[in-house]
C-alpha cells in the first residue's frame, strides 16, 4: 500500500475542509502529492435551443475553477512535501467524477469528508461517498465530520477491522508494509458482537469466542510489535467505543468479497463500522 498520489474531493464547506484536513495529514505522513479536485455536473445529453447550455456549463465550471483554486490556497500552509496540484471533472455523479479523475491522474487514494447531516466526530454516507464505496479502483478514505478542528500533524497508528477471511488477511499484510514502510504502529481489531442475552453458561461462552478471535489474530500478526485487541459490545459501535483511539488514528477495512474485483465495495459490516467510527476510515479496493 504505497501512496505517491492523494486525490481530495473539495466541496466549499466544512465536509471540504474535513477532506483537506486529512489528506494533508496523510500526505505529511506518507509523502505523497495531492491533488485537489471539484466535479460540477456534466451537460444533458439533449441540449436546449440557444446557448443556455453552454453559458450554464461555463458558470459551474467557473464556479468549481473557484472551489479548487481555494482548496489549494489553503492547503498552501499545511507543510506538504509537494506543490499542489488541481483537477476538475464534469459527472451527473460527482463520486463517479472523483473515480474518472483518480484513473486520469494515477491516483493511488480518493479522499473525501463526510455528508454535512452526519453526527460530529462520525461518518455520514451521502450520494458522493456511496458511489465511491461501490466503484472505485483504489482505496477510499473518509474523514469524520469536524476533524478539520482536531486533525494531527501525522498518522500516528494503523487499526486494521480484522475478521478471519482471505480479504482481511490480505488487509493485515497491506497495512503491516505500510506501517513499516511509514514508521506507523500497527493494531489488529477484531469485534465481538452479540446481542445481551441472559442465557446460562453465557460468560463461558463469551469466554470461548474471545479465545478463538484472539487465536485468529495472533496468527496473522506481521510482527512482534503489532498490537492485538478484541472489543466486546452488544453493537458495533458498543465494541469501538470501549477502545482506545489516537489522535492520529486510522481505520482500515477491506473491500467486501461480494463486489468487483480491484474495485472498493463496501459490505455490511464495513458499512456498520465506517459509520461508528470516532476516526478516518479508510476502505481498501478489492
Amino acid at each position: 500500500m504505497k501512496i505517491q498520489r492523494i486525490l481530495v474531493g473539495y466541496e466549499p464547506d466544512a465536509r471540504g475542509h474535513d477532506a483537506l484536513a486529512l489528506a494533508a495529514v496523510m500526505a505529511r505522513t506518507v509523502g505523497a502529492e495531492v491533488t485537489v479536485a471539484s466535479v460540477h455536473s456534466a451537460q444533458w445529453p439533449t441540449p436546449s435551443k440557444g446557448r443556455v447550455d453552454a453559458e450554464w456549463q461555463l458558470y459551474l465550471r467557473e464556479n468549481a475553477q473557484r472551489s479548487v483554486d481555494e482548496a489549494a490556497g489553503l492547503l498552501s500552509t499545511a507543510g506538504l512535501p509537494h506543490p499542489v496540484a488541481k483537477a476538475l471533472g464534469a459527472h451527473r455523479g460527482s463520486g463517479r467524477g472523483l473515480v474518472e479523475l483518480a484513473g486520469r491522474i494515477g491516483a493511488d487514494l480518493v479522499v473525501i469528508g463526510s455528508a454535512p447531516r452526519g453526527r460530529r466526530r462520525r461518518i455520514s454516507v451521502g450520494s458522493t461517498a456511496d458511489q465511491l464505496l461501490h466503484a472505485s479502483p483504489v482505496p477510499v478514505a473518509l474523514a469524520p465530520r469536524g476533524y478539520a478542528g482536531t486533525a494531527p500533524e501525522s498518522l500516528e497508528r494503523l487499526t486494521v477491522a480484522y475478521r478471519r477471511d482471505a480479504r482481511s488477511d490480505a488487509a493485515v499484510v497491506l497495512a503491516g508494509a505500510a506501517a513499516e514502510r511509514y514508521g506507523l504502529r500497527l493494531r489488529l481489531l477484531t469485534l465481538l458482537v452479540r446481542e445481551r442475552a441472559s442465557w446460562r453458561g453465557r460468560t463461558q461462552l463469551m469466554s470461548e469466542w474471545h479465545a478463538r478471535c484472539d487465536s485468529d489474530l495472533r496468527a496473522v500478526v506481521p510482527s512482534e510489535q503489532t498490537e492485538c485487541e478484541v472489543a466486546h459490545g452488544s453493537d458495533v459501535g458498543r465494541a469501538l467505543g470501549s477502545v482506545d483511539w489516537l489522535p492520529g488514528e486510522l481505520l482500515v477495512c477491506a473491500s467486501s468479497g461480494r463486489g468487483p474485483i480491484r474495485k472498493v465495495f463496501i459490505g455490511d459490516v464495513s458499512s456498520k463500522i465506517l459509520r461508528s467510527a470516532p476516526c478516518p476510515v479508510l476502505i481498501l479496493s478489492g
